[in-house]
């Protein structure tokens, strides 16, 4: 196993990691048994789908992939008393506390049938989730893998891990990469990071069950000339509006926002989180737009030097001991004034909308970003087709009043 899938196989004892990737299509399976018969066939086809986790050691190398067998009691159906969209959402509150072991078993299939009320939905809809561990891939590849279940003919890229050579040598040689970035920061040659910024109600550690909102929309109604900055926008004009209701300063109002790695994956999990500044100041969503853009512009030619690359090969290089001893030792700080970011935005661009289970075609697909101990309110936004979904997940410890601020956020989309 690569080190840093390792590492988020590892987190998943601290908090929640696994990831929930929903799927609506329109209809019902003439029969339900068959299409999940055949997407447990495309399952075994597909050689992620057969894998495990082993220990090695006691934790004292890295884990390693073994090969998992395929089978029925890797779907469960569900049967609802009202099954509306609301009511699979919030079934699927309850799933996220119930983290797989990846020991045992790496995924699973939930399926509602007979579902109202879906976005975009002229009748019935079935929805299917795969819930999977995050050791198995980040937002792409599992995107891709659960597009491989529901009828496409190829899966994710392969990992390409890196070329070997001395342990030692490789982290010198890291250290080194990254004083020459550290001193072509302070030359202005490259992009500074965003320094911290003040903790608000939304860094509250977040308790209680949690609470999930999905609203949908076509990509040409978003207020940006793409998915991601449109999505930041909305976001900006309705975290905002509801922070300012409770007083707080949002003047350095920042996102989480998730970013794929140039290049071939090293890694099943290819990507890296920055902070991008949301502007709520910003005198129109043109001015907002620029700033965004000029700062996802900055991460590009950041993440261009070399001492990324070499970060990489050295982080692959710290000892397995050393990294799960990091882990076990990560405590997030309550008392802590200042934080990386005050929300988190992940987007997946899904494909076409090519998808199907039992002949039934997709809809929408979304997910919900996992919560965190400084990090109660998260973004998904995923798109299939001409159809993007912007969903919240949150607690009401954090956001009292989840449907106003979702109100918000649907007008700020439609702006």
């Amino acid at each position: 196993m690569r080190p840093v899938d390792a590492m988020w196989h590892w987190l998943s004892t601290k908090f929640d990691t696994d990831q929930f990737l929903v799927y609506a299509f329109a209809g019902a399976p003439p029969s339900l048994d068959a299409a999940i018969e055949e997407v447990l066939q495309r399952a075994a086809d597909c050689r992620d789908f057969g894998l495990r986790i082993r220990r090695r050691n006691f934790d004292l190398r890295f884990p390693a992939w073994t090969a998992a067998p395929i089978g029925t009691e890797q779907v469960v159906v569900h049967s609802l008393e009202h099954p509306t969209w609301q009511r699979v959402l919030d079934e699927l509150t309850g799933l996220m506390t119930r983290q797989l072991d990846p020991h045992e078993v790496a995924w699973r299939l939930h399926v509602f049938s007979g579902v109202s009320d879906v976005p975009h939905s002229c009748g019935p809809s079935t929805v299917v989730v795969l819930q999977i561990t995050h050791a198995l891939g980040d937002g792409t590849r599992t995107a891709a893998l659960a597009g491989r279940l529901f009828g496409r003919a190829t899966g994710p890229k392969p990992v390409v891990p890196h070329e070997g050579g001395h342990r030692v040598r490789r982290i010198v040689e890291a250290y080194r990469a990254q004083k020459q970035l550290a001193r072509d920061t302070e030359s202005g040659s490259v992009p500074a990071p965003r320094p911290p910024v003040p903790a608000l109600s939304t860094n509250r550690e977040p308790t209680g069950s949690s609470v999930l909102r999905t609203v949908a929309c076509r990509p040409d109604e978003l207020p940006g000339p793409t998915v991601l900055v449109g999505a930041l926008i909305a976001v900006s004009e309705a975290l905002s509006g509801h922070l300012r209701e409770r007083g707080e300063d949002v003047s350095q109002l920042t996102a989480d926002v998730a970013i794929a790695k140039a290049g071939k994956p090293r890694a099943r999990n290819h990507f890296d989180t920055t902070a991008i500044g949301l502007y709520p100041d910003a005198v129109s969503n043109d001015e907002r737009y620029q700033r965004i853009v000029g700062d996802l512009m900055d991460v590009r030619r950041r993440n261009a030097h070399p001492a990324f690359a070499a970060h990489d090969i050295g982080f692959d290089a710290i000892p397995s001991i050393v990294r799960r001893t990091g882990i076990w030792r990560l405590r997030a700080d309550p008392e802590s004034t200042t934080v990386g970011a005050n929300t988190v935005v992940s987007s997946v661009d899904r494909g076409a909308a090519d998808l199907s289970f039992g002949g039934c075609p997709v809809l929408l697909t979304s997910s919900y970003p996992s919560l965190m101990p400084m990090m109660g309110l998260t973004h998904g936004v995923h798109r299939i087709g001409q159809t993007v979904a912007v969903s919240v997940h949150t607690t009401q410890s954090v956001i009292s009043d989840v449907d106003g601020y979702l109100d918000r956020l649907t007008h700020a989309l439609h702006s």
